[in-house]
């Protein structure tokens, strides 16, 4: 089964029908997702406006990205030094 990545719109409406009073496990039901999800989403996103939570979301993809780039060149020194070792 396919993961269904939600908006932060949708998730911060979800989290406003938490609020209101809505059930979770009825939240749960009427939008797909398990009760655990919404729980999380309250943990990660819980008081924040969606162009708040837009922009954790964008740092969080920037953040992974880094870390990439981060590996991959700590990759390249390893090889580098690995090579400059080794007697000619």
């Amino acid at each position: 089964m396919k993961r269904k990545r939600f908006t932060e719109e949708q998730i911060i409406g979800v989290l406003k029908e938490a609020e209101a009073g809505a059930k979770t496990a009825d939240l749960a039901r009427r939008h797909g997702i398990s009760e655990a999800t919404i729980y999380n989403w309250k943990a990660k996103y819980g008081g924040m406006e969606v162009s708040e939570a837009k922009r954790l979301r964008s740092l969080e993809d920037e953040n992974a990205k880094l870390k990439r780039l981060l590996a991959d060149a700590m990759l390249d020194n390893a090889a580098l030094k690995d090579l400059l070792s080794k007697n000619w």
